[in-house]
């Protein structure tokens, strides 16, 4: 009898425990979201990025005084061939003024492993874009990522970057 009452006691205390974890859990993932304010991502048609493709990611900012971190991120897989990446990046502001940055990240470590998160064919990279960025004006913006690569010794750009699944965007508020 004592022998039961304990087994079921434990049983209890290891439900409860398991309860309060996965509300713990829940609760971060929920408050980490409420950070993001944008998060998007658009797919690369047949995996190959054509070099006249532009991504768009429109969207509107009513806050005109917090500070951003922008993310620009790449999904891609294993037919990817290049160590690295190139990139146009541009934001487009309410009143038309523009921002553009050429970009390099760095898609391999020095022994050609693939970097990035991901548990199948396709890794997703976090590469970042701009920190404690204000959007100073209130109205729609648009930024806009197109790749910019070429093989060496060639001015003449790489028609399609092959190995590209998705170009997304996330925009997280620094509180």
């Amino acid at each position: 009898m004592v022998k039961n009452s304990m087994l079921q006691l434990k049983e209890k205390s290891v439900f409860s425990l398991a309860v309060k974890l996965i509300v713990l859990v829940a609760l971060v993932f929920v408050s980490c979201q409420e950070n993001i304010s944008l998060d998007q991502f658009h797919a690369i048609e047949k995996q190959r990025w054509h070099k006249d493709s532009i991504i768009d990611f429109p969207f509107t900012s009513s806050d005109s005084k917090n500070k951003n971190n922008i993310y620009i991120n790449i999904r891609n897989n294993k037919t990817y061939e290049y160590s690295n990446l190139f990139l146009i990046a541009r934001i487009e502001f309410p009143n038309n003024y523009q921002i553009v940055d050429t970009l390099e990240y760095e898609m391999t470590t020095p022994e050609g492993r693939f970097l990035g998160t991901g548990i199948s064919d396709v890794l997703e990279n976090k590469l970042e874009y701009k920190t404690k960025f204000t959007f100073p004006i209130k109205g729609e913006y648009h930024i806009k990522i197109q790749h910019a690569m070429r093989k060496n010794q060639e001015l003449k750009g790489m028609e399609y970057l092959d190995g590209i699944v998705d170009v997304g965007l996330q925009i997280e508020k620094i509180k």
